[in-house]
């Protein structure tokens, strides 16, 4: 049982390094804007009045979604001129520690005893 102490242990150590994109993905008005930016197919990046005209959210909401999205590591920003563009990052750190951790959590539950009361 020690062992499974010290599973959990890490697993909780991992799951804390990944609240930021974990909140960054559980708002509803964030993964509308990702899925209309995966949606525009532009691999390039996505301005941020593209994003604003496909979306409901004002041009500062937008903003203010795409800044969290940049620190929770899940979208970048390429600069041309006095453009930004926005876009989705396939070999980012933050979605990495995201695998790895749900990864981590599948294997300690499917190492777990059953203990829902049925067969106690």
């Amino acid at each position: 049982m020690s062992e499974h102490r010290e599973d959990i242990n890490r697993l909780a150590q991992e799951f804390e390094g990944c609240q930021k994109i974990l909140l960054a993905l559980g708002d509803e008005n964030r993964q509308h804007l990702m899925l209309e930016m995966m949606r525009m197919e532009h691999c390039g990046g996505v301005r941020v009045g593209t994003i604003t005209e496909r979306t409901h959210l004002s041009r500062p909401a937008v903003s203010h979604h795409i800044q969290i999205l940049k620190d929770a590591g899940i979208l970048k920003m390429r600069r041309e001129g006095t453009k930004n563009y926005y876009y989705f990052d396939a070999d980012t750190e933050a979605m990495n520690r995201l695998l790895q951790m749900l990864g981590h959590a599948k294997r300690i539950m499917e190492q777990l005893p059953d203990r829902s009361g049925e067969n106690l």
